[in-house]
């Protein structure tokens, strides 16, 4: 069995709850669906009230719960609201950890890959840990500080926000000794009365928790770099650029994709890099460069960066590929379907020009939400970077796709449909041998049917080979 995480003792010390019967807990958990044997499980109020779940928790061997009330089962007991008390016991977990070096990235893009490839690093450096999957929010950060073993010598975390205010006290929370702000664009500005200014204000709220001499991971490239910048500067930090100017601390020269990998060319701190990666988008160009000097914040030594960047493979749905076989050969997909903004979408369609095709260069893409009232203006203005790109067909699917839809030429337009749902046996039925195919949209307009349709042709196409034979 593995070394306690937490004791009811120190739970009910933390928390100033009351015991009610003693356990040990290796984990922490929020949810019945992926518990495991061993977590204490937090009774969070949501949809539904978690102390409806205890039962069941039990029932999957939680070794015990976190409760504001009276349940059967081994519990500390805390009085008010159990997120109050988890919130406590992240607040414990980083305290019990005074030698971690803590990192906290936010930022329009590319939070989560970029936390993923910082903590890939950490990894190779000692004892480390991070957010899982996109755990960002007001649960989910406190969350994974209360799953930080004691042992932690360096820690990265994800903070995101969809609101002004949300952010300054999840660094709080976090306490960094770096924080990176990856980029800032015109995502959820419907919620933002003064648009992306106040975005990159949200973003900026980041420093506010900085341990004293810590250290600023900003953008050159962003034109809202001098606002981040000062809001550093403010927090007492010492700030670090990345970007392609030749002043940056990390600069990147060149990027280029001669296959399913990468070559960076690039100069940290002076010194000339040439390093491989195993992403292909071309933003993963910067997204190294503020890596390197996450890294570099947090006590890792260049070796052992470059060696996790190198290694660290793209996420399911923000660009991983796979060569799909159909008749005839096989497709390349590229699927960037877990999300999209106009930066991202940029980005993609870009990286998709860039690419050498033996077929056609073909799209597949869903709306893109949270745009404010631009949206429209944001889906048509996508036409110019399809067409710079070189990209063959161009399949929509949305009502805000339709913007972009009504503003592509004839020649470029492969279909459109309501749904993902109902463009993904489109899509399917148009794509061939030595095509790449590149799908992308946000995570609530389903584009991911789309991938999945296109994966799955694959299985079809095995499974017609082995009757076949």
């Amino acid at each position: 069995m593995a070394d306690p995480l937490w004791t009811s003792k120190a739970i009910a010390a933390a928390t100033g709850g009351d015991e009610a019967g003693g356990f040990a807990a290796t984990g922490v958990s929020i949810d019945t669906r992926t518990l495991e044997p061993g977590d204490l499980f937090v009774a969070l109020a949501g949809v539904r009230d978690g102390h409806e779940f205890v039962a069941q928790a039990m029932a999957k061997g939680a070794a015990g719960a976190l409760v504001s009330q009276d349940v059967d089962a081994p519990a500390v007991k805390v009085s008010g609201d159990v997120l109050a008390a988890l919130e406590k016991l992240g607040v414990a977990a980083r305290e019990r950890a005074p030698r971690a070096r803590r990192g906290a990235v936010t930022g329009s893009v590319g939070k989560t890959s970029v936390t993923q490839a910082v903590m890939a690093g950490l990894s190779l450096a000692g004892p480390a840990h991070s957010s899982v999957k996109s755990y960002n929010n007001h649960i989910g950060v406190p969350l994974t500080l209360a799953r930080m073993p004691a042992g932690t010598e360096r820690a990265v975390f994800e903070i995101g926000m969809n609101h002004a205010g949300e952010i300054g006290p999840l660094s709080r929370f976090v306490r960094p000794h770096a924080a990176l702000v990856t980029t800032v664009g015109p995502v959820h500005t419907e919620n933002f009365p003064d648009g992306e200014e106040g975005v990159a204000r949200a973003k900026a709220e980041i420093f506010e928790g900085l341990e004293p001499g810590g250290v600023a991971v900003l953008n050159a490239d962003n034109r809202w770099f001098d606002l981040l910048a000062d809001a550093a500067k403010a927090a007492g930090a010492t700030i670090r650029t990345f970007g392609t100017g030749a002043r940056c601390d990390a600069r990147l020269i060149d990027f280029q994709v001669p296959a399913h990998h990468a070559v960076v060319q690039a100069r940290l701190d002076g010194k000339a890099l040439d390093f491989p990666i195993l992403q292909t988008g071309l933003h993963w160009g910067l997204n190294a460069m503020a890596v390197l000097l996450m890294l570099q914040a947090l006590d890792v030594d260049l070796d052992k960066s470059l060696a996790a960047l190198g290694a660290f493979e793209p996420l399911a749905g923000r660009g991983a590929e796979a060569d799909v076989p159909v008749a005839g050969g096989a497709f390349t997909l590229i699927d960037e379907s877990y999300n999209a903004n106009p930066i991202s979408m940029a980005s993609a369609i870009a990286t998709l020009g860039a690419r050498a095709a033996a077929g056609r260069r073909i799209v597949a893409l869903t709306d893109m939400l949270e745009l404010g009232p631009g949206e429209r203006a944001f889906h048509a203005g996508l036409a110019e970077p399809l067409a710079s790109a070189r990209v063959d067909l161009v399949f929509c699917a949305g009502p805000l796709m339709k913007s972009l839809w009504d503003a592509l030429p004839p020649t470029r337009r492969g279909g459109y449909a309501e749904t993902a749902a109902d463009l993904a046996p489109r899509v399917a039925e148009a794509v061939s041998a030595g095509d790449v195919v590149m799908v992308k949209g946000s995570n609530g307009s389903k584009a991911g049917q789309v991938a999945q349709a296109l994966a799955a042709l694959g299985s079809s196409a095995d499974a017609r080979s082995g009757e076949a034979r």
